[in-house]
């Protein structure tokens, strides 16, 4: 790995729904679909990916956009349905997600891992059968009980977290050219120092 592989799909992911839609657990989906929005592409849906697809030529790369609409546990049936469809490996995928591990305000990318308990990321891994895929962690914090989780993850965030996780998720946006043209170190030395 060079690091100099291109990304080819990029998940966000969240749960389907207007319930959902302002929730914690749904930066993924808020993040690509503000990506959408600054390289005007639009989602329509595929039954056969189980999900809202979009698809646009960015920096000389063709980049598929895919929001599951399994909701979050069953992330992986539609990101699995669509890899296979188009022959995208591992690592040439970006996962969006929201990470409890970290404080809202911090972005983070990493390559590989564990699931850290995060349900989308497991089912992901276990239809791939594979870890080693890019992952941009949007820092939502964390309860700081494990029983509370659940009902946190699915909750609106307060407001001045709200305000730290949009610049999180800005600053993302603002290295997402440089992920996906594979220059993941640069895009990490500039996200990481952020």
């Amino acid at each position: 790995m060079n690091g100099m592989t291109a990304i080819r799909l990029i998940v966000g992911l969240g749960n389907p729904g207007r319930e959902y839609e302002t929730t914690r657990h749904n930066v993924g989906f808020r993040w690509v679909d503000e990506f959408a929005r600054e390289q005007k592409l639009n989602f329509k849906s595929e039954s056969k990916f189980h999900g809202l697809t979009a698809r646009g030529s960015l920096h000389g790369h063709e980049v598929l956009l895919l929001k599951p609409q399994t909701f979050m546990n069953l992330s992986g049936r539609a990101v699995g349905a669509l890899a296979q469809f188009y022959k995208i490996e591992p690592a040439e995928m970006l996962v969006v997600h929201d990470e409890l591990d970290l404080p809202p305000g911090v972005a983070r990318l990493k390559m590989g891992g564990g699931h850290g308990g995060h349900n989308g990321l497991k089912d992901i891994i276990s239809h791939l059968g594979a870890k080693e895929f890019w992952r941009l962690r949007i820092g939502i914090g964390h309860p700081g009980d494990r029983a509370e989780v659940a009902n946190y993850v699915l909750n609106d965030p307060r407001r001045e977290e709200r305000d730290l996780i949009d610049a999180a998720m800005q600053q993302a946006l603002n290295i997402a050219h440089l992920v996906i043209e594979g220059k993941t170190e640069a895009a990490m030395l500039k996200l990481h120092s952020a």
